[in-house]
């Protein structure tokens, strides 16, 4: 039924599969950014959190009886630490980019989402028909423009804390345009929340924002927090607004209490160790600047190929090197790289190594 498309997507070497990587490979793909996912201490703190309960699954929906007294500290903890008024916990970052979109952009509003947001966010904005304007990437000027030439009941304004691919952090200036123009300000911290910061609480603490009734901060659980799933954190009056009229919060049964358990206790670890590991995280970036010459404060190392194939085989080569990194290609991004992420969960030995083999070829 599919297969010319499919055969069309090999001969540009954009053809993708579900894989099972050899365990020994030293994984600098992932997006497992300090290394939590493999560690077992962490599994048996969560493992005997939601056994000192009666129940261990959600069973229903959160507005029916799934909502569990795990979610609840999750949501409670995790409020508290990023001084946000409320959270709510939900069972994807895709589902938490769909409920924000579908249910805030209500008639005669105008969502102001930046081009590179994530594939989700941007999906979302096709259920909000012509109320979507695209600005340019992380453009400040772009966005004031647009803002000034569209009017609306409600300004909403997407974008991401650090982006997916390029590793490049929002502009400041976009935070300061929100609060000019009472809009409301979705920002996507899947990848800076347990990056960057003093407390490695993401991109609001870098900057030294205090979050406003205005700012929205959401993310995914299965990146820097080494579980699964996703958080909103809002004002009371806009979790409120989300309880009652986002669809995959109301129609979906609850999230994985056991993901939800492992990500609080993994919160609370990079909070008491936010110290230790920003250091870890710093000596990685120095160590990448030094050799191969690229200054980042993310931990996603974006290199940039001549074409899909290049990047394929250099994929391939360095998996018989025993290491494993990202090809990255369309429709992901506009041009193929090699994304290297310097996750804490390898030596810094075996990270020197590969760097090593990357700036030889």
């Amino acid at each position: 039924m599919y297969q010319k498309q499919i055969n069309a997507l090999k001969r540009a070497n954009r053809f993708r599969e579900r894989k099972i990587f050899n365990n020994d490979l030293f994984d600098f793909a992932s997006n497992d950014y300090l290394g939590l996912a493999n560690n077992r201490k962490q599994f048996k703190k969560a493992f005997n959190l939601v056994n000192s309960y009666g129940s261990f699954a959600p069973k229903a929906s959160m507005l029916v009886n799934g909502y569990h007294p795990i979610h609840k500290m999750f949501e409670d903890r995790l409020a508290n630490l990023n001084n946000f008024e409320k959270g709510l916990v939900v069972g994807s970052g895709f589902l938490a980019n769909i409920s924000l979109i579908e249910a805030l952009v209500r008639k005669g509003d105008v969502l102001f989402m930046d081009s590179e947001y994530h594939a989700s966010g941007v999906m979302a904005s096709g259920l909000v028909g012509d109320r979507v304007i695209f600005f340019d990437h992380n453009n400040p000027e772009d966005l004031e423009y647009k803002l000034n030439r569209y009017s609306a009941k409600r300004k909403i304004i997407a974008i991401e804390g650090i982006y997916s691919m390029s590793g490049e952090l929002c502009d400041r200036r976009i935070f300061d345009i929100s609060d000019k123009y009472d809009a409301i300000l979705i920002v996507d911290e899947a990848h800076s929340s347990g990056v960057i910061g003093n407390n490695l609480l993401g991109i609001f603490e870098y900057y030294n924002i205090a979050p406003k009734d205005n700012h929205i901060k959401m993310g995914t659980l299965g990146k820097a927090y080494g579980s699964y799933g996703a958080y909103i954190l809002a004002s009371s009056q806009i979790i409120s607004f989300l309880e009652n009229r986002a669809k995959p919060i109301i129609y979906s049964t609850a999230p994985s209490v056991f993901d939800t358990a492992l990500a609080l206790v993994n919160i609370n670890l990079v909070y008491k160790n936010a110290k230790k590991l920003k250091k870890k995280i710093d000596k990685r970036l120095k160590l990448i600047e030094k050799i191969l010459d690229i200054h980042s404060i993310s931990l996603i190392i974006p290199i940039v190929q001549q074409n899909n194939s290049n990047a394929i085989e250099l994929q391939n080569i360095l998996i018989q090197k025993n290491f494993l990194v990202g090809a990255i290609r369309q429709p992901t991004v506009s041009k193929p790289i090699i994304r290297l992420i310097p996750r804490l969960g390898i030596k810094i030995k075996k990270l020197k190594k590969l760097l090593r083999y990357i700036d030889d070829m």
